[in-house]
């Protein structure tokens, strides 16, 4: 056997070598289709670039080529958690281009829907933040309660992801007794399960220090990016459109902005907590009011642009008429240009559009929320480690489907 050789390399002829990461777009820690490719010393993340476009579907320009009333199922597959939310702020946007007055009793049964679709939005992200963390159990508790969301919105409009609930004018139908039963049950029983849920997780101490100190942004920082919603807030900053620019009369209801300091993970995760139980408030609220409101109102009387009733359209010639100019695209339509914005799961969910008078928009752009704030997410994740770039991107509430529409 020969001697061993000791070879002697020239001094400095050793440099730190990096290594490319793909993180997605098809890996389950991306919870999407979305790629970030990542510079790794180790474990360690010394810089990012951010790519979408893996799911890119132009619903802005299928939906140029739609009647008003058929682009309520696009909006459905923007943020797939909260679909409602989306529903109700086209059919809003529609009404502030047409000048449509809905009554109280629409106002308030839209308000309980996006509010419930609200917190089915935050528990599947809060809870997947757990996931991420190595928690499992909490993840499940609470999706047990999104089921019983799910049977709310099946009861009133028979979907339960994609929705498409809800009209130009108001619903397609009223609420059901046994939709408000089951409102009545999910406020019952969700209190204490997110209490549970809440005392698993908020001082865990694996769970804090796994979150606290991770992915944080300053208010200045957040601001520049365009942040909204949960994101923004845990920064610092109490924005919410529907206390700024009140819809849906959000005016007449008395609720907290639930508002971080740090912009960390922990931060994000217990403002969305904060905010379930404002919504849980609000939506006690809105059922209290409504025991005051006629209990057959559920839509505005605008017969242009509300399809009438199958019965009265086999049975009248008004609805006849109504329901062929419907159709068909003969109902005026006003030219106009505006924006309207709802107060997403995620933040300002927007909606830019143009009018020339036709039966389809001539222009119209979704101001999507998760868009916005990935492009700070490089930011976020640099010098942090790579487990933490997972639960970075949790925290954040990256829905793919609103990211690239």
């Amino acid at each position: 056997m020969s001697e061993q050789q000791h070879i002697t390399l020239p001094e400095g002829s050793i440099e730190r070598q990096t290594q490319t990461l793909n993180l997605g777009p098809t890996h389950p820690a991306t919870h999407g289709v979305f790629q970030n490719i990542l510079e790794i010393d180790g474990e360690r993340i010394v810089s990012s670039e951010s790519t979408v476009g893996y799911i890119h579907r132009a619903f802005e320009k299928i939906a140029e080529r739609r009647p008003y009333y058929q682009i309520t199922p696009l909006t459905d597959r923007l943020n797939y958690c909260s679909s409602p939310i989306n529903n109700m702020g086209w059919h809003i946007t529609v009404e502030k281009l047409l000048g449509i007055k809905t009554p109280k009793r629409v106002d308030y049964l839209r308000v309980i829907i996006m509010e419930l679709a609200r917190i089915t939005d935050h528990l599947i992200c809060n809870g997947v933040v757990g996931v991420d963390s190595g928690a499992f159990s909490g993840f499940l508790y609470l999706m047990k309660y999104r089921e019983l969301a799910y049977e709310i919105y099946e009861e009133i409009c028979g979907s339960r992801l994609t929705t498409n609930i809800g009209r130009v004018g108001g619903f397609e139908r009223n609420f059901t007794p046994a939709a408000f039963e089951k409102i009545e049950r999910f406020l019952k029983e969700y209190p204490a399960a997110l209490k549970e849920f809440e005392t698993l997780m908020n001082r865990n101490r694996i769970f804090m220090e796994r979150t606290q100190g991770v992915g944080p942004i300053s208010a200045e920082r957040a601001i520049n990016y365009g942040f909204t919603g949960p994101n923004l807030r845990a920064a610092g900053v109490d924005y919410d459109v529907r206390v700024a620019h009140p819809y849906s009369s959000y005016e007449d209801f008395d609720f907290n902005i639930p508002v971080g300091t740090t912009g960390d993970c922990y931060d994000r995760f217990l403002v969305r907590n904060g905010e379930m139980w404002e919504s849980l408030s609000i939506i006690r609220q809105a059922m209290d009011k409504l025991k005051d409101l006629p209990s057959d109102v559920y839509h505005a009387d605008v017969p242009a642009y509300y399809l009438p009733e199958k019965s009265a359209v086999y049975t009248k010639m008004e609805a006849l008429i109504y329901h062929f100019k419907i159709i068909m695209g003969e109902s005026d339509i006003l030219p106009g240009e505006l924006y309207n914005a709802v107060e997403g799961g995620n933040g300002e969910l927007g909606f830019y559009l143009i009018s020339d008078g036709g039966r389809s928009p001539y222009r119209l752009h979704f101001r999507r929320p998760c868009f916005i704030y990935y492009q700070a997410y490089a930011e976020l994740i640099k010098g942090a480690m790579l487990s933490d770039a997972v639960i970075c991107m949790s925290s954040l509430n990256l829905i793919a489907g609103e990211l690239d529409a």
